[in-house]
């Protein structure tokens, strides 16, 4: 599994036709028949557009050649007229297919942006717990949002610009060689030809500055992001000088590659200008001389003019259509590796969902390792009979989290199994096992939203009564109503306008309103003051009343009611029991708790002390 973040590398000939079949099924969408009559119209709106511009210098010629032409004064008069109108007529044809074309197609382009960038957003959400561990959230971003973009760009401007110069192209190649010979679609041919291979040579010469654009550009954004997310944490230390040289450093490097980039285009704008110019100059001393032999007229020369300026024009615009499709490609190649990371953990193709049941859980002789070289849970057993209450305790990196993760299937086991009534859960849905369980972590994170959203995240779509309901469950309400917004109070990023007791009671209030059979309380307690903690611990008892709960703890004063305890030492269960039992056989269990007490007594006396002064 490649554990990184996909980024701009160099793309080959077949990397970028394998970026553009897989951006085809986006442009002739299955069981979308309306969006695919609209690319049929959009395609025939653009052959039309073509057809009447090429059309326009034919009017122009014949308009000139009788103006130029001696002693017909009636189709001076007359006939001219006719012309222009028909000249006129054609350019304003031809614009007006071309704006039909792009409104006909824009639902197109904006449902295939639409659905990519869904996609990501879908998949990104169905990897791994690993693959979100290793990411760089900025760059993650960016990666989707310069590939979204990309796909706009290229649909339109390769089906609505490169498609149709180059038919353009043949068309006017087609009516000089039939109105003048080979020579002159020789030299258009020719001059294409040199044009396209500069634009090219010079073109791939300066991606290598583009990538380095991206890359850098990818790297600023993730140091800014990853900085203020971590606002409270610089402030701390007081690193903000730290910070802003860290994003400097980055925006240097983009700097240098832009100023690299921005030169390197002159070149090439200036090779294509001379490129143009010989040719047309060639052009019209050919015509020049054809019209003093007498085999043109000045019409024709006129014809010969127009046509080349109006195909060499786009030519222009084309190396910049060019560049920027060979920028879509590279950005759309790092969206695409997203969409090809697989997933860790995935449903079987026979998975069913979890079949109902009281919420009885059992690992059987469980290994697992993050790492092959350092297990981190060795041969664990037990059992959790439905309605009954286990803890897990012991040190830190002991392997005790690590058990919720497997529970809830955000990793599979390397040997043993994991059944919840009886069904393995490597064999059920993710969705309905998920379902089924309801976890309190120690570090809840909240959305940048309001009490009320972070609530009834737990189950979209309740009522407010069932909201509030959950709330006083969880002894928050009273607290949400003495705010002035009440229940529309924002919670700020991740929460960090509420307390860590009132951040842990909107977690288990949204838990309570999931209404799970199996309840997980990872630790949640343990960031919390004395005083805050029997509150939770009180709400907790009242919500885990007649539920499976797994309660997975540091502070053993938190543990003491479990049915069972079970003692992880380095991954290994080394002592279980109830609470008293535990401490009668005087083993790790009762060293940690006599180790806690001593602690606790302590931090009593110095209450007391400070009390007395």
């Amino acid at each position: 599994m490649r554990n990184r973040l996909p980024g701009p590398g160099a793309m080959n000939p077949a990397g970028e036709w394998t970026t553009v079949k897989t951006l085809l099924p986006y442009l002739w969408p299955a069981g979308e028949t309306g969006l695919r009559i609209r690319v049929v119209v959009a395609m025939a709106l653009l052959v039309a557009a073509k057809a009447t511009n090429v059309s326009v210098p034919i009017f122009y010629k014949q308009a000139v050649d009788i103006l130029t032409a001696k002693g017909n004064v009636d189709a001076l008069i007359s006939v001219p007229v006719a012309l222009v109108v028909a000249y006129g007529l054609c350019r304003v044809g031809a614009l007006m297919f071309g704006e039909l074309r792009d409104a006909v197609f824009t639902r197109v382009a904006q449902r295939a942006i639409r659905r990519a960038g869904l996609k990501t957003f879908r998949h990104l959400h169905h990897l791994s717990l690993r693959f979100h561990l290793e990411r760089k959230t900025g760059g993650v971003a960016r990666a989707v949002e310069r590939g979204t973009a990309g796909i706009e760009f290229l649909l339109r401007f390769m089906l609505f610009n490169v498609l149709p110069t180059l038919l353009e192209v043949l068309l006017v190649c087609g009516i000089l060689w039939h109105l003048y010979g080979f020579q002159y679609a020789a030299l258009t041919f020719g001059v294409l030809f040199v044009y396209i291979a500069w634009t090219l040579l010079i073109t791939e010469w300066r991606l290598k500055f583009r990538r380095a654009m991206n890359e850098t550009d990818s790297e600023a954004n993730t140091r800014a992001i990853d900085s203020l997310l971590n606002f409270e944490t610089v402030k701390y230390f007081g690193n903000e000088d730290h910070e802003a040289n860290r994003f400097d450093s980055a925006l240097q490097r983009y700097e240098a590659a832009a100023v690299k980039s921005g030169s390197s285009l002159a070149l090439l704008n200036i090779g294509q200008g001379v490129i143009i110019s010989v040719g047309v100059v060639i052009a019209m001393v050919m015509a020049g001389y054809g019209v003093r032999d007498g085999s043109m007229t000045v019409g024709d020369f006129v014809l010969v003019n127009s046509y080349l300026i109006q195909i060499f024009m786009p030519l222009n615009f084309l190396g910049f259509v060019y560049r920027e499709i060979k920028r879509s490609l590279t950005d759309l190649e790092e969206m695409f590796e997203l969409l090809g990371e697989p997933a860790e953990i995935a449903d079987k193709p026979d998975a069913r969902p979890l079949r109902d049941g009281p919420g009885r859980v059992e690992f059987r002789n469980v290994e697992f390792a993050y790492d092959d070289r350092r297990p981190i849970l060795k041969n664990v057993s037990f059992t959790v009979p439905a309605g009954k209450k286990l803890a897990i305790v012991g040190p830190s990196g002991s392997g005790k989290s690590t058990i919720s993760r497997i529970l809830y299937r955000f990793y599979d086991v390397g040997s043993g199994s994991v059944t919840i009534d009886g069904d393995d859960v490597a064999e059920v849905t993710q969705k309905s096992l998920r379902a089924a369980i309801g976890i309190v972590p120690q570090d809840t994170v909240l959305f940048n939203d309001t009490i009320y959203y972070n609530i009834a995240y737990g189950r979209p779509g309740a009522a407010p009564a069932e909201v509030e309901q959950a709330a006083r469950q969880a002894r928050i309400h009273d607290f949400i109503m003495s705010l002035p917004d009440g229940y529309q109070s924002k919670v700020g990023e991740r929460g960090l306008k509420l307390s860590g007791g009132e951040k842990q009671r909107v977690a288990i209030a949204r838990t309570i309103l999931k209404d799970p059979r199996i309840l997980v309380f990872d630790e949640a307690t343990s960031a919390l003051d004395s005083r805050t903690e029997q509150e939770i611990l009180a709400s907790f008892k009242d919500v885990s009343a007649d539920r499976t709960t797994i309660t997975i703890a540091h502070r053993l004063s938190t543990v003491i009611d479990a049915d069972e305890i079970l003692v992880l030492l380095d991954g290994e269960i080394v002592e279980r029991g109830t609470h008293k039992n535990l401490l009668d056989q005087q083993g790790t269990y009762a060293d940690m708790w006599e180790r806690q007490q001593e602690a606790k007594e302590a931090a009593a006396k110095l209450d007391r002390l400070n009390v007395g002064e």
